[in-house]
């Protein structure tokens, strides 16, 4: 789908205009004329109230059509956003002409642009019948420029990409096609490393291997690096890469295994963003790592009481094979800090607990250090995905004491998950700047809805690009 900027003398015979209605049937600012030209009979014998995500179809004019899109009682990024998402859905006509971004609210332009791109998406690669009904293929947008657009086509297109990833079945993505798939769509100025298994044994990342074990399809780690040279402050990231996640020997229930495909999801993230930064030309180095394996059961596979040495930290004694994304982000959060970045942040899909505490939409972020978290908070607001910050409370550390090894992967308690599995990533995060992002909760959407459409949502994406932004700007 492509989008730009709508043309004053833009001609509308044949279009879909989308307009926006306050609730109480109010027109939105910008769409005044157009709704004022429509047919009041239309409202009044509808169930239309202008409550957000309602959308009416209406004739309008020589063979086009209004998509009357509700915004709430009032409008705001959000709900911009959901009403453009929705609305685009809604179309079927080829064209479209989007009134929304005249509102008067702050970044409506973006939310518009988002709400198409991410609203739009599909994921169709497995229909037999792969005959799709008619979609819009180009959006013009009244009062946009065309460096928001650019930026958004960037950052919606590097989310879409995750989404591409995530929905993709797990016999389909092996850690070695999947390292192969980043280095091949690796954009210019980002070098890619990949370490076979013959490399990972060498360098001891124990973590990794440990978890490999059980699988036959063997574990890769990749290394990417983006260094341009302006660039004078430093971003890691660390990616939690697991394709498929049976919980190895402490197997889990045939239903927790249906959208395991979807562990990868912070590898997925962390590279998407990686490549949105490199394109979008941010003049910050960043230093990206993604340990990608199968948790799996096989002859090999690790035992609860093994003991697993990761590269750099404490040893680990194994009691729960499917706390498996903490072992391989020691190795991760291990291998990133040879980089020496100024921040170092690791994504992943780690704990059932998180969605527990904060739902399915809101992500959490964990820390030693407010000021860190702070910026990753205000980071994910300026993106417009929701994130939350947990306690890094340091007495539960005590929970994770092992009688045989110098740590243990689980704590043995159904409370304080995420903030256990936390503690734990710090034993091996180093000594400098360092926040965790939870993202089990919204790394699947369970609905389509607004700019979210059911299955991968590509979280995090937008909010590393506006962190690696704001580290620029505060430099």
């Amino acid at each position: 789908m492509e989008i730009q900027a709508a043309a004053n003398d833009l001609a509308i015979e044949g279009a879909t205009l989308i307009l926006g209605v306050m609730e109480g049937l109010v027109p939105a600012p910008g769409s005044e004329a157009l709704v004022a030209m429509i047919d009041e009979a239309y409202f009044s014998t509808s169930r239309f109230e202008g409550k957000t995500g309602q959308v009416m179809k209406i004739p309008f004019g020589e063979g086009s059509t209004a998509l009357v899109v509700g915004l709430g009682s009032e409008a705001s990024f959000e709900s911009i956003r959901s009403a453009a998402g929705s609305a685009v859905r809604a179309a079927t006509t080829s064209g479209a002409i989007v009134y929304l971004a005249l509102v008067p609210v702050a970044g409506a332009v973006r939310a518009v642009a988002e709400g198409v791109l991410l609203g739009g998406y599909r994921f169709r690669d497995y229909k037999t019948d792969n005959q799709e009904s008619p979609s819009v293929e180009s959006v013009h947008i009244a009062g946009a420029d065309e460096a928001t657009l650019e930026f958004v086509r960037t950052t919606a297109a590097a989310t879409n990409q995750v989404r591409d990833w995530v929905n993709t079945p797990a016999a389909d993505k092996s850690p070695e096609e999947f390292a192969s798939i980043i280095a091949r769509e690796a954009p210019d100025g980002v070098s890619v490393e990949i370490w076979e298994p013959d490399r990972i044994a060498a360098e001891q990342l124990g973590g990794l291997l440990g978890v490999a074990a059980g699988s036959n399809r063997s574990p890769r780690l990749v290394i990417l690096e983006y260094r341009p040279e302006p660039a004078t402050r430093h971003l890691g990231l660390v990616g939690k890469g697991i394709i498929f996640d049976t919980g190895g020997l402490s197997l889990k229930p045939a239903k927790s295994m249906e959208t395991m495909k979807s562990d990868m999801a912070g590898a997925a993230a962390v590279v998407a963003a990686t490549f949105a930064i490199a394109r979008l030309g941010i003049p910050l180095a960043v230093s990206t790592v993604v340990p990608i394996t199968d948790n799996a059961v096989g002859p090999d596979a690790t035992r609860p009481g093994d003991i697993l040495r990761p590269v750099a930290g404490p040893s680990v004694e194994v009691l729960n094979t499917d706390a498996e994304g903490r072992l391989i982000l020691a190795d991760g959060l291990g291998v990133a800090r040879r980089f020496e970045p100024d921040l170092l942040v690791d994504v992943a899909t780690l704990t059932g607990s998180a969605p527990v505490a904060l739902g399915r939409s809101i992500a959490a972020v964990l820390g030693p250090d407010p000021a860190v978290t702070g910026l990753v908070l205000t980071a994910a607001a300026r993106a417009g995905e929701h994130l939350w910050e947990l306690p890094l409370f340091q007495p539960y550390i005590k929970d994770l004491e092992s009688d045989v090894a110098d740590i243990k992967n689980v704590t043995g308690s159904r409370f304080g998950g995420t903030i256990t599995a936390g503690l734990f990533l710090s034993r091996y995060a180093g000594d400098g700047d360092w926040a965790h992002m939870d993202i089990a909760g919204p790394a699947m959407s369970t609905e389509t809805n607004g700019e979210q459409v059911k299955g991968a949502s590509g979280y995090g994406v937008r909010t590393l690009v506006e962190l690696a932004k704001a580290m620029v700007e505060t430099d």
